[in-house]
């Protein structure tokens, strides 16, 4: 079965990024959630915010990442989206609360994120 992938585009005040979702059970879920509206969390240099769905963890989840990694944080039903070190980082990387079911991928520079402050509305939507 072909693989198919989705694009999402992600808002807020100061600016925008869109990111490439893989068809994994967790990214289909999302989808069929949008458009979703929410308020951004920051933690460290990752943003974070609750989607009201609720997914399992799904084999294969990782708690240090890429920048840009699009992550759901089944802990929190909150999508993820780290861009820097976090307050339990070991060094440069990304390590994310607990391990996190991996979406996709932000296109372009995921410092864009560094924009986003706490408290800003955010919306997500398909691209």
């Amino acid at each position: 079965m072909e693989q198919t992938q989705t694009r999402i585009r992600i808002s807020w005040p100061a600016g925008h990024i869109t990111a490439t979702v893989e068809d994994t059970p967790t990214a289909q879920a999302l989808v069929k959630a949008l458009p979703l509206s929410a308020t951004a969390n920051t933690w460290g240099e990752e943003v974070y915010f609750d989607t009201g769905i609720s997914v399992p963890r799904e084999d294969g989840a990782q708690q240090v990442v890429e920048p840009g990694t699009v992550a759901f944080w089944t802990d929190g039903d909150a999508l993820a989206l780290p861009y820097g070190p976090t307050p339990i980082s070991r060094g440069d990387e990304c390590r994310l609360a607990s391990p996190c079911n991996l979406l996709g991928a932000l296109d372009g520079d995921p410092r864009t994120l560094a924009t986003v402050r706490g408290g800003d509305p955010i919306r997500v939507e398909l691209a």
